[in-house]
């Protein structure tokens, strides 16, 4: 059959602004007609005709609810703008780094390579009928569109008066692997359907010692606990952790992709992954024995949490543990590291790693796009942040199940020549010794969700007006707590890319001490509705027999000045964090 291209008209939605990953909205702000439509044409007239007329796009995201009606409606667009074929995971599921992977790796049986997509996710976000949806495109690197891109994106939606949509095009069957062919008035237009996890379990077995991660696994000492809190990261965790690895099938909680991620909020925290955190010992007292590894992934399988047997690696310091061990636990690494980098809110355990292993060093804003700039570059192998992300440069996303394997390789590297002695080497081993070996950056975040935007503004208004004195700022410090120790810097974080020299202000509000802690303040963009700040407090400590003390302990004294320079209760109304991690 031969389709025909209808040109349909429309009117411009309000705020259909991409945040740092794309548009998020409730689901029933995207089920109004016209209102994907809109974003996906805007999209497309953003990008340049070379990047749509004849090119192979991937459309696929982590599952949640409304993604299986939106990947038919972008099909159909994508033939009626001159897209010669589409690639979609099965059942239309691919995590985001499994996306990046196909974008970089995967070539079609005709040749064709992807040249970017639509990545249909709210990542950690609930999913279900009244929670979250979202959608993002993905560039030829495999990485985010960059802020050019996303401004020129919003410009159209404000704009629009009609998109394109081949609505006589039939819907595809996505939950078999098999290519449809159809005709346009352009010529021939492909659907494929492909297995989702393939390209990506061929990509990690290229980076990992497989053969030495089985081992650890198959000691009858090392027990493993993987949680993919039903987001896209179950489509992967069977293949990965059970065939390759041998892990037993009991070891995966959680593992069935669901619309609605179970009822649950599908992400990696201390607050939200509740049955992972009671089976690793870490809840209410438990009777049973936990495993001496947990991990959890969030919906679209690009964050993770790690954690020991009664131990929480917070992700600031599991970046600089990676780091530190990568040339000797990965093989992917062995000629060494380029650089790392770090969002400006992530602690700067890694910074300590940089400096002592003479690596260069990146401190960005939040936002993966950053990064990818500098991996492009050539600069930078390993890098992270504080929202429970992490990656390298295989890929241009942050990746869950990467970072999973990355401390699987760190335990079995450590644990070689010891499979049969009396005791491994624990999660909680190697977090201790780097403290030693690198002092410990005592980290919390707290996060004020769904607060009143306008109060929001004005704090973060207040906040930067103070930043003018030093001495007003110690004086609110000094009277909170005579033991915090003065600030000596504070700023509103910009950064100028050394790759393409573009500029990024108001980043996050910092507060820099003489001892090297840290307050930062900032609005997340990851939220559909109202607005969440974010309060980042960090404490340094050399003292290596102070390097055991619990961490909201040490940080009391500097939690107490934080509010008490915000003013936090007197702007949001609130007495407490909704979050704290």
């Amino acid at each position: 059959m031969v389709f025909k291209v209808s040109k349909v008209q429309t009117t411009p939605f309000e705020g259909q602004k991409p945040g740092t990953s794309g548009l998020r909205k409730k689901v029933k702000v995207f089920v109004q007609p016209h209102y994907l439509e809109n974003f996906v044409q805007s999209t497309f007239n953003a990008l340049t005709p070379a990047k749509v007329r004849g090119a192979t796009l991937v459309v696929s995201g982590d599952g949640r609810y409304y993604s299986k009606d939106a990947i038919q409606i972008i099909i159909k667009m994508s033939a009626a703008n001159g897209v010669r074929r589409v690639w979609v995971g099965q059942n239309g599921l691919l995590s985001t780094p499994a996306v990046s992977a196909v974008i970089r790796e995967r070539v079609g049986a005709d040749g064709s390579k992807a040249t970017g997509s639509f990545i249909l996710t709210a990542s950690h976000n609930p999913g279900g009928p009244h929670e979250d949806f979202g959608i993002k495109y993905n560039m030829e690197n495999g990485g985010p569109a960059p802020e050019s891109i996303t401004d020129k994106i919003f410009e159209n939606t404000k704009t629009i008066t009609e998109y394109l949509i081949a609505e006589d095009l039939p819907n595809v069957d996505i939950s078999s692997v098999g290519v449809t062919n159809f005709g346009g008035p352009e010529g021939p237009f492909d659907v494929e359907v492909f297995d989702s996890a393939s390209d990506y379990v061929k990509l990690m077995k290229s980076i990992f010692d497989f053969e030495l991660i089985r081992k650890l696994l198959s000691s009858p000492k090392f027990t493993f606990c993987y949680d993919a809190l039903h987001g896209v990261a179950g489509a992967y965790a069977h293949r990965i952790f059970v065939e390759e690895l041998g892990a037993k099938e009991s070891s995966l909680l959680n593992c069935v992709p669901k619309e609605d991620f179970g009822g649950g909020h599908p992400d990696p925290n201390l607050t939200y992954a509740k049955e992972l955190v009671n089976r690793m010992g870490l809840g209410k007292s438990s009777e049973v024995e936990p495993p001496e590894f947990g991990a959890a992934a969030d919906g679209d399988a690009d964050r993770n949490m790690i954690l020991g047997k009664r131990f929480f690696v917070t992700p600031s310091d599991s970046v600089a543990i990676i780091a530190a061990n990568a040339v000797d636990a990965i093989p992917y690494f062995s000629s060494g590291l380029k650089g790392v980098a770090r969002s400006m809110p992530t602690s700067a355990a890694l910074d300590v790693v940089a400096k002592n292993l003479k690596l260069k060093f990146f401190e960005v804003p939040t936002g993966w796009k950053f990064f990818g700039n500098l991996m492009d570059a050539g600069l930078c192998s390993v890098c992270g942040e504080e929202s429970f992300g992490t990656g390298s440069d295989h890929i241009r996303e942050k990746d869950g199940i990467w970072a999973v394997l990355a401390w699987l390789s760190i335990l079995a590297y450590k644990n070689k020549d010891n499979l049969n002695g009396n005791k491994l080497v624990t999660v909680e081993d190697i977090v201790r010794q780097h403290w030693a070996t690198y002092g410990r950056h005592y980290y919390t975040r707290y996060d004020y969700e769904n607060v009143d935007a306008g109060a929001a503004k004005e704090l973060m208004a207040y906040l930067v007006k103070l930043q003018s004195s030093l001495d007003e700022i110690n004086t609110i410090v000094k009277g909170a707590r005579s033991d915090v120790s003065k600030v000596v810097n504070a700023d509103e974080f910009e950064y100028k890319d050394p790759v393409d020299g573009s500029i990024s202000k108001h980043q996050g509000i910092r507060f820099l001490f003489e001892d090297g802690s840290r307050l930062v303040f900032r609005l997340s963009g990851t939220g559909s509705e109202g607005a969440t700040i974010r309060l980042y407090i960090e404490q340094y400590e050399k003292d290596s027999s102070k390097t055991g003390r619990d961490s909201q302990e040490a940080l009391a004294p500097l939690v107490e000045v934080a509010l008490k320079l915000s003013k936090m209760q007197e702007f949001t109304g609130r007495s407490a964090p909704t979050v704290i991690t």
